[in-house]
């Protein structure tokens, strides 16, 4: 098959990794992909919000099969064009991939199909919102309507946060994302990412992970696209797999397709773990960044056959198989992010780093400038260990960023402190890294 990825970011890597070891793949395209896909992939300069484009490009090469990574194609209709030029694509349709591009739909969904999330409200001025949230008091959360890269998200633990937030949003920190709102309950407990695979019928769990959304160790600063992840998430047993399977991601493919928009792809569930069970944060309609490259290192089984299944509407009535080992990955960013990063910088010892046992290296915002390679954006590369258990994998992925040597990055020094957390014997297992950074 000749398949075409569409992406440039680390999770675009991951997937082209694991694209790149099945046995029915004949030619991979990546675009327009980045320094670490272009050593397995050939590169397009294609731009994913450019549907002709893309559909002549896929008719001009016999592309077989398109998986799109990010979701701002996927929430502008890319599958529904690429379907309607006969062009097989792994993604929601428009209609569906409403689920990501808008809260308030989302919100909405839920109520109407029973799925537990939190209470909430939705606003289009700033006074009413600050009055509502007034009404409630601290902790809420405040959330811009649309598409916001990852950090239309404020768990404000006071008022004058919140209040703060809902100015920013309503005077274009998130432009047209954040000119409705949505305020809602803080929840309680232990967040997870958990995917499963649809193909419009029948879901099948996929994995779960546990992701670090602030930009400093302990849980500080403002939210990023993600600092690092590790998968499987403990909290997910099985148990609360299944529960989470019937209670939100069945309704949720059920209520899709009698809305005739039904599900294709992979759902991403974004849960909080209650006392009371699970509750749904915010769906993903793609695979999670940097989630993915915690979960792929861990398949034990053909990925193109599985996006194609879910395409074709043929996934197998069984979650796919993955390793007992846990994955673990930190994200190396460009100093200044989330704000304005840093570019330009020179990265040395990738190939030393990703040459180590059980560790894999993803580029997300590199560039090549001639032989060197430098800094292109905020999130820079994905370092990923394997291991037995958390702790090993979080040893070895640290043990290789050492190898790395980039004065103008940094990262978090305590991916997976949750799991720590609730089992504290691993700590006594974790030699503290030093650092060039």
């Amino acid at each position: 098959m000749n398949v075409l990825l569409l992406g440039s970011g680390g999770r675009e890597h991951a997937i082209a990794i694991a694209l790149a070891k099945s046995p029915l793949l004949e030619t991979l395209v990546v675009a327009p992909g980045n320094p670490g896909t272009d050593s397995i992939a050939r590169a397009a300069p294609l731009d994913a919000a450019d549907h002709p484009a893309v559909a002549v490009f896929c008719n001009a090469n016999r592309v077989d099969l398109v998986v799109v990574g990010p979701e701002a194609p996927l929430v502008a209709g890319i599958v529904d064009e690429l379907t309607a030029a006969g062009i097989k694509a792994f993604g929601p349709s428009k209609a569906a991939a409403r689920l990501e591009g808008s809260k308030i739909f989302a919100k909405d969904f839920c109520r109407c199909h029973n799925i537990p999330c939190a209470a909430y409200a939705c606003f289009a001025d700033a006074a009413s919102a600050k009055y509502y949230a007034r009404e409630k008091g601290a902790p809420i959360v405040i959330k811009a309507d649309g598409l916001a890269a990852g950090k239309g998200v404020t768990v404000a633990m006071s008022l004058e946060e919140a209040e703060a937030a809902i100015d920013g949003m309503f005077s274009g920190e998130f432009g047209a994302a954040g000119q409705t709102i949505v305020v809602e309950d803080f929840l309680d407990g232990e967040e997870v990412s958990f995917f499963a695979l649809c193909d419009g019928v029948r879901a099948v769990e996929f994995a779960s992970a546990q992701d670090h959304k602030r930009v400093g160790e302990g849980e500080r600063g403002p939210n990023t696209g993600g600092m690092g992840a590790y998968s499987p998430a403990p909290v997910m047993d099985a148990r609360m797999r299944e529960r989470v399977m019937r209670t939100i991601v069945a309704p949720t493919l059920k209520g899709m397709a009698a809305m005739g928009a039904p599900f294709k792809g992979v759902l991403f569930a974004g849960l909080m773990i209650c006392a009371d069970g699970p509750r749904l944060i915010e769906y993903n309609v793609r695979f999670g960044d940097p989630e993915t490259q915690a979960m792929l290192p861990r398949l034990e089984e053909d990925l193109l056959a599985l996006l194609l299944a879910s395409v074709e509407e043929r996934l197998p009535e069984r979650p796919v198989r993955l390793s007992t080992k846990t994955a673990l990955s930190v994200v190396l960013a460009a100093k200044g992010y989330p704000g304005a990063p840093v570019l330009g910088s020179e990265i040395h010892g990738i190939e030393r780093a990703g040459a180590m046992p059980f560790v894999s290296i993803t580029h997300a915002g590199t560039k090549r400038e001639g032989q060197r390679l430098i800094a292109g954006g905020g999130r820079v590369l994905n370092v990923t260990g394997v291991g037995a258990d958390v702790a090993e994998a979080r040893s070895r992925a640290y043990a290789a960023i050492e190898m790395i040597d980039w004065p103008g990055g940094f990262y978090r020094r305590d991916i997976g402190w949750r799991a720590f957390a609730r089992d504290p014997v691993q700590l006594d297992r974790i030699t503290p890294g030093r650092t060039r950074f």
